[in-house]
């Protein structure tokens, strides 16, 4: 065997990548299992993208390579869609790049900026992709805490005393995952004061700020935020495109002239229909997200429910795709207690424990699943 890269010892497979293998080896001996680990929405998008994807699919450059930095007429949809939704005024020539999902882009942020034995603040609990794409490059991730008692917000205390001297990205996500915290102005408005005083780039990744949230909020619309910041955002929940992978990152022109540096060496660019289907998406009007919220209600209406039958407590001033739900105390693993859910009563629940330290009291329940299925998974309780 050829030896492994040194780069990939202290990472493991995706927590979902290896999980998922045994809930769909246990569909395939026939158990009934309701998935509701994954963020994955199950609604369709508007019938608008889907017939303009097909109609795309004719053009004569559909199956061309395509720009590096994707099509003007996408970069302009997203300028607008940032206008008329966060009223955040972008250059679309410049400080707009649309990815193939904000998944990638955590990856070329962090190539086009870390070298090795450089350090990282990272959320705990947070997206464990941050601290794993972190140890690929061989930089340090630094945790910081986000409790419950804080309303999930950073430690002050800790940032403020912390030696800054080697840190050079900082990853928060509001509103925020998994604990559905909602976006609060005064943490951005410090956070971008405080990273420009020890020039750090504050990178704010924005996928849920329209699902069950009536104020939407970049961090690109605080005072300073261009000078420090990047924001990636998302059409997988918001517009039910997750599997079309479609993402963007705004902010700093020349942070983002630095990321195209990685980008352009690593794709071609994105499949000519899928940038059509994303500016019809973008262009939808508002009416879309209030049919689509009240969707998300009712189903997490019945998630509350099934949260008590799971004897967790939980806040219901919430937003984005799930519910986070703090176990009982006399419950040591949050692990443990999912596969008990999952043996038991065939039913997937994603573990706390693998969002952080700070996970490890909690369980995260999507609301990617029918009411009905809802209801069955209560009934099994």
């Amino acid at each position: 065997m050829i030896e492994r890269a040194s780069r990939i010892n202290h990472i493991e497979e995706y927590y979902f990548s290896k999980k998922l293998k045994e809930v769909f080896s246990m569909e395939k001996q026939g158990k009934p299992i309701i998935n509701m680990g994954i963020g994955s929405p199950d609604i369709p998008p508007d019938r608008q993208v889907i017939n303009a994807l097909k109609k795309s699919l004719s053009h004569p450059r559909a199956s061309m390579y395509q720009s590096y930095q994707g099509l003007p007429e996408l970069r302009k949809a997203i300028s607008n869609f940032y206008k008329n939704n966060y009223n955040v005024t972008v250059d679309y020539s410049s400080e707009v790049l649309p990815l193939m999902g904000s998944k990638e882009g955590i990856m070329h942020i962090s190539m086009a900026f870390l070298n090795k034995g450089d350090q990282v603040l990272i959320p705990n609990p947070g997206y464990p992709t941050y601290s794993s794409v972190t140890k690929i490059l061989e930089a340090k991730p630094l945790f910081y805490d986000l409790v419950e008692e804080n309303n999930w917000q950073p430690d002050w205390k800790y940032l403020e005393s912390i030696d800054s001297n080697k840190i050079k990205l900082m990853w928060l996500n509001y509103p925020n995952m998994p604990t559905g915290a909602k976006t609060d102005i005064n943490t951005l408005d410090r956070l971008i004061d405080w990273a420009k005083s020890r020039k750090i780039i504050l990178v704010n990744d924005n996928p849920y700020s329209f699902i069950l949230n009536d104020n939407p909020i970049s961090i690109l619309s605080r005072k300073g935020a261009f000078e420090v910041c990047l924001e990636l955002n998302s059409l997988s929940k918001t517009f039910n495109m997750a599997g079309w992978r479609v993402g963007m990152l705004l902010g700093n022109k020349n942070y983002i002239k630095d990321v195209v540096k990685i980008k352009s060496n690593m794709d071609s660019g994105m499949f000519y229909g899928i940038q059509i289907g994303a500016i019809a998406s973008l262009n939808l009007k508002k009416d879309w997200f209030k049919s689509l919220n009240e969707i998300y209600f009712k189903r997490r209406e019945k998630v509350f429910e099934l949260a008590k039958k799971l004897n967790t407590s939980f806040d219901k001033n919430i937003s984005g795709l799930f519910v986070w739900a703090k176990l009982n105390e006399d419950v040591k693993s949050s692990e443990k207690f999912i596969d008990k859910i999952l043996y038991k009563h065939n039913i997937f629940i994603t573990p706390g424990s693998i969002f952080g330290s700070n996970g490890d009291r909690f369980i995260r329940l999507s609301l990617c699943v029918e009411e009905k299925i809802i209801e069955e998974a209560i009934n099994r309780l």
